[in-house]
């Protein structure tokens, strides 16, 4: 029980934290964006760091994902994760890292988990927390119109190296699952002279709240409903994202569906395809159903994934 007094002293560390404690104006804050997925039921690790080892063996995941295909300087995001239990079944480890790119700006992130597993009923509640970097490069000599010297965008390109904190916790079991996750607990603003701080605000905060279940109608055919919401704690903005999914699945070999992003107002075509017990491919389209479709063709995402020495097999297939 000692690692997990462990984990609450840190969670309560950070939240109580009050380094500036009041929100700030948006024309000093240093916001680095924080990426949509449409695929991230199959890539759980990176919306919440209490996913690590749900797969219950050495799970490897690339993704490759263009937003707002046809318009120019869109931004692309490519993602890796890694994670899996230890011997004990109760710590697991993981990493993930995202690099995007859109217009003259490039970023990457980086970070380790720590999962901690408890037995809860017919499921398992995993406590999970990450640390890593935040790291943001604008390049200002791609802008075209500026006429040199110019002091707001100079010809020397823009860095930022940021730590971060992450946090979440996370129930599964064979036929629910439900998750909730912070991520990132630390901000940052511009302080003037080229210098920026850091700061913590609850009113800066986003939190992730996800989950779903599995409706078996047959062996071979099966119905997994699930909805996530991004809420933000900002005066300016509450719901950042609200997809309301639904997948189908065909003999635990195919997986059809779909999810609508109400924010966006988004249409989300998903097709995985589970090549082996250890390989899965999938698929998906967003197509902007609302005023994006006169600017944009919509967005696509590819994701592989592939488990190690899994323990996935055709009598137990993992579904969360």
């Amino acid at each position: 029980m000692s690692r997990i007094k462990y984990i609450f002293i840190i969670l309560l560390l950070l939240i109580t934290c009050r380094s500036y404690g009041q929100a700030i104006a948006d024309s000093t804050r240093i916001t680095l964006g924080y990426p949509i997925y449409s695929q991230y039921l199959h890539n759980g690790l990176m919306i919440n760091p209490a996913y690590a080892g749900s797969r219950e063996a050495l799970a490897a995941t690339l993704s490759y994902r263009m937003q707002w295909m046809g318009i120019a300087d869109a931004p692309k995001l490519q993602t890796i994760s890694l994670h899996m239990p230890m011997k004990n079944d109760k710590v697991a480890l993981g990493l993930k890292a995202q690099f995007m790119q859109y217009g003259a700006t490039s970023s990457q992130s980086i970070y380790a988990i720590y999962a901690y597993h408890i037995k809860m009923g017919k499921g398992k509640l995993s406590l999970g927390l990450g640390a890593g970097v935040d790291m943001s490069n604008t390049n200002y000599n791609k802008l075209k119109g500026i006429t040199r010297p110019d002091h707001v965008f100079p010809e020397n390109s823009k860095k930022y190296i940021f730590p971060n904190v992450s946090a979440g916790a996370y129930y599964f079991s064979n036929r629910i699952f439900a998750g909730f996750s912070v991520p990132s607990f630390l901000f940052y603003r511009n302080a003037g002279n080229e210098k920026t701080e850091t700061f913590f605000s609850f009113n800066e905060l986003d939190f992730i709240v996800n989950a779903g279940g599995l409706i078996t109608f047959a062996p071979v055919f099966k119905f997994k409903p699930s909805v996530l919401l991004d809420y933000s704690m900002h005066d300016t903005k509450s719901i950042n994202q609200l997809d309301i999914n639904g997948n189908f699945i065909i003999a635990d070999l195919v997986w059809v569906g779909g999810s609508y992003r109400t924010t966006e107002q988004v249409v989300v075509g998903l097709l995985q395809v589970q090549v082996t017990h250890q390989l899965m491919l999938g698929l998906s389209y967003d197509y902007p159903a609302g005023r994006m479709n006169s600017y944009s063709k919509g967005s696509s995402e590819f994701v592989l994934r592939y488990e190690f020495g899994s323990k996935v097999s055709a009598a137990n297939p993992r579904y969360f």
